[in-house]
């Protein structure tokens, strides 16, 4: 088979890397079950406000610093003395009075980087300020641990940083059903006709026809899972809820994933504020809601650990555009049922000892979180795949 006119014919060939990039996917796995427990990552991409998230509606600094922007005290959710939720969270404040949520404060690393791709990729991969990975830390995970090509899924169209590792990658797929689909193109089932021409090496096609077979496996199973699992919970009607309402049929169904990825953008609220951010977390916050009821109906909370971050938060001072620029260290959301610290983790940082930036001093690396997940959770070293050790924490 002639290999321009394969790659240039081939409804796939532009979208095979959604599964992972490695040659012997079936092949010498790791002899180490990886248990039950699954992980559930969403990210919240843009950086989104935590002081308009978790509102500290006590202080006086935070009301002087947002004069048209700051949560009236009259609207937040009460939680503590000092602390609140935005009212747009109400379904998340029912899963904090019922102990399913733990919210780590002023979560942050050493010498914050603003930019939006820079700090992704420093929170996806857990590296350092000033180093640069090529692989993240589900990705290392799958290096050292993954036991199928399908041990990590995100639910989207491509696959993000935090997945890929060096030589197993996680798997892309917004729809079951359309990569199942995908992978039945008859392009894709003709080249299996020429796996014993002599000219399928590993220096042309061989490869290219491996990586496809691992790709039919997995994108048939996970559309045979996701098929037989059923859901009596309603959703709201928006993509995001679409995507945990995936994610939960595919961890109802049985499936050997470890971890689900997915996220929620348009968080980068740099002019018009109060409006935006209350819409998104009103999404997030029901999906959410939704979400846990359907792994409740059906016994998989218990084995399921939610993990909400941000890249960054934002500035305390609001801007002149009646917005937030990008700032440092925020809150991050663990939820689940099996939390040791349920509730508030710990302290909000202060508002009248700022970085040079005018920024929240981070107290909690975002890595010590990562590790604890690691160790305590998914049951692996997390040295091993974090590349450091890191302080553990005690939410779970």
């Amino acid at each position: 088979m002639d290999r321009r006119y394969f790659l240039k014919q081939s409804a796939l060939a532009s979208s095979l890397f959604f599964v992972p990039n490695f040659v012997k996917a079936f092949e010498s796995l790791p002899t180490k079950a990886l248990g039950y427990k699954r992980l559930v990552i969403i990210q919240l991409s843009g950086g989104n406000d935590g002081l308009n998230t978790i509102i500290p509606f006590n202080n006086d600094t935070y009301y002087r610093s947002r004069p048209t922007i700051a949560i009236s005290k009259n609207n937040v959710l009460k939680a503590t003395d000092e602390l609140g939720f935005h009212n747009s969270l109400l379904p998340l404040k029912r899963l904090y009075d019922q102990g399913h949520l733990s919210i780590i404060n002023n979560v942050g690393y050493p010498n914050p980087n603003r930019s939006h791709f820079r700090a992704t990729d420093i929170w996806q991969t857990a590296s350092h300020s000033n180093q640069f990975l090529q692989t993240g830390w589900i990705g290392r995970y799958l290096d050292s641990y993954g036991k199928k090509p399908y041990s990590a899924i995100e639910i989207d169209d491509s696959l993000s940083l935090a997945l890929k590792g060096q030589n197993k990658n996680g798997i892309a797929a917004r729809n079951p059903y359309v990569l199942f689909k995908t992978s039945q193109d008859p392009y894709f089932k003709n080249v299996l006709k020429y796996y014993q021409d002599e000219h399928l090496s590993e220096h042309n096609l061989g490869y290219l026809y491996k990586t496809m077979i691992a790709a039919e496996s997995s994108a048939k199973y996970i559309y045979e899972k996701h098929k037989t699992a059923t859901t009596h919970q309603e959703y709201p009607n928006n993509e995001f809820s679409n995507q945990l309402k995936t994610t939960a049929k595919l961890i109802n169904s049985g499936i050997d994933t470890k971890v689900f990825y997915s996220s929620l953008g348009g968080f980068d609220t740099h002019a018009k504020q109060i409006n935006s951010q209350a819409r998104l977390l009103k999404i997030y916050a029901e999906g959410i809601e939704s979400f846990v009821k359907d792994l409740k109906d059906q016994g998989t909370f218990n084995d399921t650990l939610i993990l909400t971050f941000s890249e960054f938060g934002r500035r305390v001072k609001q801007n002149a555009a009646n917005g937030t620029d990008h700032g440092a260290a925020s809150n991050l959301f663990i939820i689940g049922n099996q939390l040791k610290t349920p509730g508030f983790y710990n302290d909000l940082a202060s508002l009248n000892d700022l970085d040079a930036n005018g920024d929240l001093k981070y107290t909690v690396d975002f890595r010590s979180v990562y590790a604890t997940v690691l160790d305590k959770w998914l049951a692996v070293e997390d040295q091993k795949v974090l590349n450091t050790s890191f302080s553990k924490l005690d939410f779970i």
